[in-house]
């Protein structure tokens, strides 16, 4: 970490005994690519595109979703994994709220305290690439001294540069704005505001112009970020995942990871559901909600303490010297906490855990597996 004014600020190396202490090194996947990943692996009629839930009603039988298109589609069970403002969840609530059921804590709007620029170049030339050419992906970030803004860049495999710029908010502006209430990850929100950080310096003499003009402009995008845990993650057939339930600060890594642990889990709830009626479909949701909430709940909390790293002012400079000066053995611990939480599908081969650190107990992998082999023989 650099800052425009005093230089290096923060050294940390997460590469060397990462793969002996975690089982594996970290690997840097874009959005792009997994979602073709994804997408590969779905069979194309069950996916459904330019479709935007805007309410839902239960029946005795099932669920019923009404959807932007004018249509309706009915199903059993109702995911809502649809983002920080997520229209399910504003469904649900609103269900809930006019049966009293709704902590106040969840009418409380999300806490916006960042505005995020991010793009990822095309891939550069070696002459425009001033990074190794090995694999190893390179972090570096710069803090500007005398502007609310933080800009990250790293490296990937395939010689492109991906780049965010953090501009943090003060009280006032943080407020939630309804008229850009919005978390979608579009261009249209971007040109101006990548005019008035062109002359921004980054790392290695490049300014953020430089990053702007390598990448197509179709994969730059302006997000607010939110922080916010609610409480009710489910409610009859309705269960929630993801942002929906849990947004998390980016500056902890965590909350693709904690969506995905998410979905794991109540796949593996859902999976061995022998009937769809209420009574069933609602303990397994309660189920998940149980397992998840905890892991959600320390998410946010590390993602908020993580934010510090990056402050200005007196808190982050000592936060930064702390971390300058510990030793890599407690730096590893921290990071075991995020990596302790790692569940498995309960119906598919299990993954060799090659990890030092001990998995931590899985519920629906304990409770869901025996049922499921037992089926099988």
């Amino acid at each position: 970490m650099y800052s425009d004014k005093d230089g290096l600020l923060l050294e940390l190396d997460f590469v060397a005994g990462a793969a002996e202490t975690f089982g594996n090194p970290g690997y840097i996947i874009s959005r792009p690519n997994l979602h073709s990943t994804l997408l590969s692996l779905i069979p194309p009629e069950r996916i459904h595109l330019n479709k935007r839930v805007l309410s839902h009603v239960e029946t005795e039988t099932g669920i019923i979703i009404r959807t932007s298109d004018n249509m309706t589609h009915e199903g059993n069970i109702l995911v809502g994994a649809d983002g920080a403002y997520s229209a399910v969840r504003e469904s649900l609530y609103e269900h809930m709220d006019e049966r009293g059921l709704l902590p106040a804590s969840d009418k409380e709007p999300l806490k916006c305290s960042t505005i995020c620029l991010v793009g990822q170049t095309h891939p550069l030339e070696p002459k425009e690439f001033q990074y190794p050419e090995d694999n190893v992906c390179v972090y570096e970030s710069m803090l500007l001294n005398d502007k609310p803004i933080f800009i990250v860049i790293f490296t990937t495999a395939e010689k492109t540069i991906c780049w965010m710029l953090l501009q943090f908010l003060d009280q006032e502006t943080s407020k939630t704005d309804k008229n850009f209430r919005s978390s979608e990850w579009g261009p249209e929100a971007a040109g101006a505001m990548c005019n008035e950080v062109r002359n921004y310096p980054v790392v290695r003499g490049m300014k953020m112009g430089d990053l702007i003009d390598a990448t197509p402009k179709e994969v730059i995008c302006k997000v607010m970020l939110e922080e916010k845990l609610f409480e009710t993650w489910t409610y009859g057939r309705t269960v929630l995942l993801g942002d929906a339930c849990h947004k998390m600060s980016p500056a902890g890594g965590l909350g693709a990871q904690t969506a995905m642990g998410d979905a794991v889990v109540l796949v593996n709830y859902i999976n061995t559901l022998t009937t769809v009626e209420s009574e069933d479909v609602e303990k397994a949701l309660k189920a998940y909600r149980n397992e998840r909430y905890t892991i959600g709940k320390e998410g946010v909390k590390t993602s908020a303490a993580m934010f510090s790293i990056i402050k200005q002012g007196l808190i982050g400079k000592v936060i930064r010297f702390i971390l300058s000066h510990m030793p890599r053995w407690l730096w590893f611990q921290i990071l075991a906490r995020s990596v302790r939480n790692r569940p498995q599908i309960s119906f598919l081969p299990l993954a060799e855990d090659t990890c030092q650190i001990k998995a931590m107990h899985q519920p629906s992998l304990e409770n869901t597996r025996p049922k499921i082999m037992a089926a099988s023989v």
